[in-house]
């Protein structure tokens, strides 16, 4: 239900902070909004305010479109309405919004953005030529493996390129089409789903939606989202989310190139996270009095109970087997730990940005009432779990308090509790549980008597699982977390499994035999090396 208040005359000299970064003319912009507002308030039709909106423009660009949008809030519009009525506002201005080719070079974040669209666009089209030829299920299950990956695209779009513009103070794409995200990510799921569960007819009715939930979603983020931040950001901000988005992957295509300005003096495309905490633990010192800029990391520091480097603390942060996040007493995000423990993705972008824009909207309600909760003193702690397939996910919501009381922001403490939640009885003497090869450093050890020895267990070693070509890969690594990362270094294209979105993805499709084809291997001598490894690591 569009808004009831017939509110239309809203005025735009008050500039949102994303004018300074634009070129904008006011009267334009308050032409556009009254046509809006006449469409939410239901006043005249969609087909109506498009006639009226091509008499009144001849062209409206992406970041006037954009801007118009974030002004809407102030005239009653919420998020909900908005969501609910962006197609409808989209038609209306259908035949004026100017769509340029972005034109960027290779490796440009929004570029990359682009090569994806045409990636998954070539997806939709191979879906639609399907959908009038007989149906086969394998060759479904592979268009759906590729088709899921765009979880990964609107991933980096959502931790990335949505967290520099907010900083620009344009916040609508974040709290808006992350919904529509959302919906496009739930369809293909749902979907995905029918067609495992061998419901072929409900499956092949669902594609038509599917498809054009994908295409819509693209079309918003082309003729709107990608225009508007060339316009708000600056190149360098670019090249520096480009170090970003290593860290969360890409959908359907190979890794870009480094993105580099020309004032760009790193040649690397990964963050230096390890410099970034060093910085970021520097500014809290400092808040505390402590002067860490004209000494080096090596200087020893009295923590709470101890004396310690800033590089030890970085190295504690990055081997703690928990995930850590602080969000301050302000709603801002201001630390994460990077470690290889990390359960979901996370980017450097979110450094800085306001929780509530690092979750969708459905989930919102949630983390703000958490937040609330611990700055009134109602509530300590709020903790949950997740069944996520392969791996049992706890969480802890912890309310930071200072020594007199004081909410200073919140901890959240994540952690893969998978292999904690199967130990049973005791274990009171020493055993390696990740490699025989510790065995070897040994020196007082004979070497080769120890490896025949070992060669001998291995060969009474049964899997507690059947390995197959039509083995999934999420049953296998869920019974053996350690064959994802060995998985690994056999080919570089199973790397991405190390991606906790793609993973998620693969992990309930994927078989043995369709690994194998991805990596280049016959599919026997993959399941070889697999059990192998098991019968090494056993």
């Amino acid at each position: 239900m569009y808004n009831n208040n017939k509110k239309h005359s809203v005025p735009v000299e008050g500039d949102l902070e994303m004018k300074k970064y634009l070129n904008i003319d006011n009267a334009r912009i308050q032409k556009m909004l009254e046509i809006k507002l006449k469409v939410f308030n239901k006043e005249i039709t969609p087909a109506e305010a498009r006639k009226l909106v091509n008499q009144t423009f001849d062209r409206v660009s992406a970041e006037e479109f954009a801007y118009g949008e974030q002004h809407l809030f102030n005239a009653g519009i919420t998020d909900e309405i908005m969501a609910e009525g962006m197609d409808d506002i989209l038609e209306v201005f259908k035949d004026v919004l100017v769509v340029d080719n972005l034109n960027l070079p290779k490796g440009h974040p929004l570029q990359t953005y682009a090569d994806e669209a045409r990636a998954i666009e070539h997806v939709l089209s191979e879906m639609e030529q399907k959908l009038s030829a007989k149906f086969i299920k394998n060759e479904w299950l592979d268009i759906y493996t590729k088709l899921s990956q765009i979880n990964v695209h609107f991933s980096r779009k959502q931790h990335q390129l949505f967290s520099a513009l907010e900083r620009k103070g344009f916040d609508r794409p974040s709290r808006i089409m992350w919904t529509f995200d959302d919906r496009v990510r739930d369809a293909i799921k749902d979907a995905f789903d029918l067609l495992k569960a061998n419901q072929d007819k409900e499956f092949i009715d669902a594609q038509p939606q599917v498809i054009h939930l994908v295409r819509d979603i693209l079309e918003k983020e082309r003729e709107v989202l990608y225009p508007t931040s060339l316009k708000l950001l600056t190149d360098a901000e670019f090249a520096e989310m480009r170090k970003g988005d290593d860290e969360i992957g890409y959908c359907l295509i190979e890794n870009p190139p480094v993105y580099l300005t020309s004032h760009s003096e790193n040649q690397s495309p990964k963050v230096d996270n390890k410099n970034s905490l060093l910085t970021d633990l520097q500014e809290v010192l400092a808040k505390h009095g402590l002067n860490t800029q004209s000494s080096s990391k090596d200087e020893v520091l009295n923590v709470s109970n101890g004396k310690l480097t800033l590089d030890q603390i970085n190295l504690i942060y990055k081997h703690m087997q928990v995930d850590l996040s602080y969000v301050d007493e302000n709603d801002i995000v201001k630390f994460y730990t990077d470690s290889k423990h990390r359960i979901f993705p996370r980017s450097p972008g979110v450094i800085g940005r306001e929780v509530q824009n690092c979750h969708p909207r459905e989930s919102l309600s949630m983390v703000e009432a958490i937040i609330e909760a611990f700055r009134k003193g109602e509530q300590d702690q709020a903790d949950f779990w997740i069944d996520k397939g392969d791996k049992f996910i706890y969480i802890i919501f912890n309310a930071v308090r200072d020594d007199e009381g004081n909410f200073r922001g919140v901890l959240e403490m994540m952690q893969d509790v998978t292999h904690i939640r199967s130990l049973k009885g005791s274990r009171r003497l020493l055993s390696w549980d990740n490699s025989t090869s510790e065995i070897y450093k040994d020196k007082n050890i004979n070497t080769e008597s120890s490896k025949m020895n070992v060669k001998e267990t291995i060969s009474k070693v049964e899997t507690q699982i059947e390995i197959e070509p039509k083995t999934l890969i999420g049953t296998i690594v869920g019974e053996y977390p350690f064959i994802k990362d060995f998985l690994g270094t056999l080919s570089s294209d199973y790397k991405r499994l190390a991606n906790p979105v793609v993973f998620k993805t693969m992990k309930n499709i994927a078989t043995l035999d369709m690994i194998s084809k991805v990596g280049g291997f016959k599919v026997d001598h993959l399941i070889k090396l697999i059990k192998q490894e098991i019968a090494d690591k056993g």
